[in-house]
């Protein structure tokens, strides 16, 4: 079995992954648009264009995505999407980048679990935790 993230847009889903293929150094494996669907899905013309599902991989990991229907968005709350980053100088450097032009709701630093641990929420309103763990 694998547990995979699912994150929902509002619009800007396309958006979002090329963000994070730009600063994760993600690669996205699949877009497939509204349009894309059966003739019979009822979606309106100017969401034809908007992502109906995607995939993405991030050093190995997957991220599922997709614009939700049009009045289903709900904004991201009560999770975070977490990376675990082994190297501090690139935890830092991958946190600054998700959290540039977004909120940053505790700044990237040393913690008492952690090398570097901080939290933000991307311009695109996704929440991430980006932590740098202890030796064992």
């Amino acid at each position: 079995m694998q547990v995979n993230p699912y994150l929902f847009y509002d619009g800007n889903c396309e958006a979002a992954l090329k963000f994070y293929a730009k600063v994760l150094g993600a690669r996205i494996d699949a877009m497939l648009t509204y349009e894309s669907g059966p003739a019979e899905m009822p979606i309106p013309p100017e969401w034809k264009k908007k992502v109906m599902h995607a995939r993405i991989t991030v050093d190995g990991e997957v991220l599922m995505a997709s614009d939700a229907p049009p009045g289903n968005f709900h904004q991201p709350q009560g999770f975070a999407v977490s990376l675990q980053v082994e190297d501090p100088a690139d935890a830092e450097r991958r946190f600054k980048a998700l959290a540039e032009g977004g909120t940053i709701n505790m700044a990237f630093g040393k913690t008492f679990f952690s090398k570097g641990f901080g939290m933000c929420v991307d311009q695109f309103g996704t929440p991430w935790m980006v932590n740098c763990p202890m030796e064992e």
